[in-house]
């Protein structure tokens, strides 16, 4: 007839151990442990009905839970962040050189038919090859 109150402590445990170790996993554990506790008070159990009751309600709280958790953080990488941005040429020498782009400097190329550009006159990223900007002049 304890059966529930263990089901219950066990479910209390793992939420406490969740907001002693964040990591959103445990937590769904614990209602669901907590959840076939009750339901052992409720209908009296044998241990294969908790047991099944604690698989199914972990089962649905793991799907909420991965349906509750916020979407992953989009990376922005130097291709979709920086073309089209505006530069300031620094130093170019033929068709490399570097070039300011907001606080920091890139290696920058101009594309074969641009002439190098002079320091300080403004271009615009075209596109991004690695970690190399293609610039061209911001007309």
């Amino acid at each position: 007839m304890i059966d529930w109150i263990i089901w219950v402590a066990a479910g209390l445990g793992l939420l406490i151990l969740e907001m002693l170790l964040p990591g959103v996993f445990m937590m769904w554990l614990g209602l669901a442990a907590c959840g076939a506790g009750l339901l052992t008070l409720a209908f009296e159990f044998g241990f294969s009905g908790q047991v099944v009751s604690f698989g199914i309600l972990a089962a649905i709280a793991l799907t909420i839970g991965l349906r509750v958790r916020r979407p992953a953080t989009i990376m922005r990488t130097e291709r979709a962040g920086l073309v089209g941005r505006p530069a300031t040429a620094l130093v170019f020498h033929g068709r490399d050189g570097r070039v300011r782009l907001g606080d920091t400097d890139w290696p920058a190329r101009v594309p074969p038919e641009i002439a190098p550009p002079d320091p300080g006159a403004r271009l615009r990223v075209a596109q991004v090859d690695g970690t190399i900007l293609i610039v061209r002049p911001d007309l």
